[in-house]
């Protein structure tokens, strides 16, 4: 396999081309229900099956969450190994939401998994958690500097839990989300047009112009759709920052199956209504 351009890169052309949306692929048992299918492996093959065939040669970016695979043991992790090879092989780029934070050697462990070219999980980009202090992270961020990877940093998540970590304030006077914030920053310093080392922000978290978003790498923002959030509502929260934006939807397209042209009609409709929202901005 030759070097890929680097995740930054990648995924400011993708987004070009194909419209700034990310589709979560969440296939919880309730999904599943409604998509008059059984929570169980079968179900679970024909879900990722019907995404795949959907939205994996029109959307830019997947995001599989990979909890709701890895319930189902070895079998599941078949199923999402399958998914990214198809998703990618279609020119998606794969985001693994596996949210993984550790140290040392596990911490390589984690990124070998789903950053090393040679993984059968080999993703494009990984999120994970800095909350074992930001330089637990370096595994993967120099894993992911070698093989034109990415990671989405965990900064200022939408879930009320995380004010207590993320909006807690340091000797210096600056609250740890803004830390992790000014620590992408110095990642991507140089990069162009888009470094490789993003944010996960909240869609739903309204005004952050207290914040320094500029990192000069992607904000992944999940919150839009079933969570409350709009596409229009991003130039509010994101403001200069806001074409880096990777706004994520799940149940607001997903709901739509297992029709296979209803799940296309629900992308395409989120990617011209973030499209037009940040165009305007």
């Amino acid at each position: 396999m030759s070097a890929l351009e680097p995740f930054g890169t990648r995924l400011r052309h993708a987004m070009d081309e194909r419209g700034p949306l990310c589709v979560g692929i969440d296939p919880h048992a309730s999904l599943l229900s409604a998509w008059g299918l059984n929570d169980d492996i079968a179900g679970l093959e024909r879900f990722t099956a019907t995404v795949v065939e959907a939205l994996a040669g029109t959307v830019a970016v997947f995001k599989p969450q990979s909890a709701f695979f890895e319930r189902f043991g070895s079998r599941g992790i078949a199923v999402l190994e399958k998914a990214v090879q198809e998703l990618r092989a279609a020119g998606a780029l794969v985001v693994m939401d596996a949210k993984r934070g550790d140290i040392g050697s596990t911490m390589a462990a984690y990124a070998e998994t789903f950053l090393h070219k040679d993984s059968p999980l080999f993703s494009d980009a990984l999120t994970v958690s800095p909350y074992l202090g930001y330089g637990s992270l370096k595994p993967a961020v120099d894993l992911a500097r070698e093989n034109g990877t990415g990671l989405f940093v965990l900064a200022l998540t939408s879930n009320p839990e995380g004010a207590e970590v993320q909006h807690a304030v340091r000797e210096d006077g600056r609250t740890i989300g803004a830390t992790m914030l000014g620590h992408l920053a110095a990642e991507n310093a140089g990069a162009e047009p888009l470094g490789s080392f993003g944010a996960v922000v909240g869609a739903t978290l309204g005004d952050l112009s207290s914040y320094d978003l500029a990192v000069n790498g992607p904000l992944l923002a999940p919150g839009i759709g079933a969570q409350g959030a709009t596409p229009a509502d991003l130039p509010g929260v994101f403001g200069d920052a806001v074409r880096n934006v990777v706004p994520s939807v799940s149940r607001g397209v997903l709901r739509h199956g297992p029709d296979v042209v209803g799940l296309r009609v629900a992308a395409s409709r989120f990617a011209d209504e973030i499209r037009e929202a940040v165009g305007s901005a």
